[in-house]
């Protein structure tokens, strides 16, 4: 089953983005700050991270690039969400190393829509890694 951590300290914001992800078979789990998003994308292993901007301890920038430099969450899909929506905001997400960018308020079709896509893209690169192992090992048995 697909896992998607949500990572934003305000409950409401939260609970709209589990109620957005009701019903389409993935598990869901939420973190309420940056240092237990790292906990929980380490232990709990997620697909994706839904990652709010502004949250208390680390912000989601930190975050993201903590997930980034940790061999054990490098390959997470990050969605990073937030009311941010200046270009040096977005630019600031990209350079922390998110795939993808939200502004709040998060309308439920394009949020499923952003996951898909991030879901896809890391079933690509599964495919391409597994590809060039098979080569690998192949050229290294000749």
């Amino acid at each position: 089953m697909t896992r998607i951590l949500i990572a934003d300290d305000n409950p409401q914001n939260a609970e709209l983005m589990e109620a957005h992800l009701d019903g389409t078979g993935y598990e869901t789990h939420v973190a309420k700050n940056g240092e237990e998003t790292l906990a929980v994308a380490r232990d709990w292993k997620p697909d994706v991270i839904l990652l709010d901007v502004m949250m208390p301890k680390m912000s989601g920038f930190e975050v993201c690039k903590r997930l980034r430099a940790d061999p054990a969450t490098k390959d997470i899909g990050v969605l990073m969400i937030s009311a941010l929506d200046q270009v040096t905001d977005i630019e600031r997400a990209v350079d922390a190393g998110t795939e993808d960018f939200l502004t709040k308020p998060v309308h439920k079709i394009e949020l499923l829509l952003r996951v898909r896509a991030l879901l896809e893209a890391r079933e690509q690169t599964s495919e391409v890694e597994r590809g060039l192992a098979y080569f690998r090992r192949v050229l290294q048995g000749h």
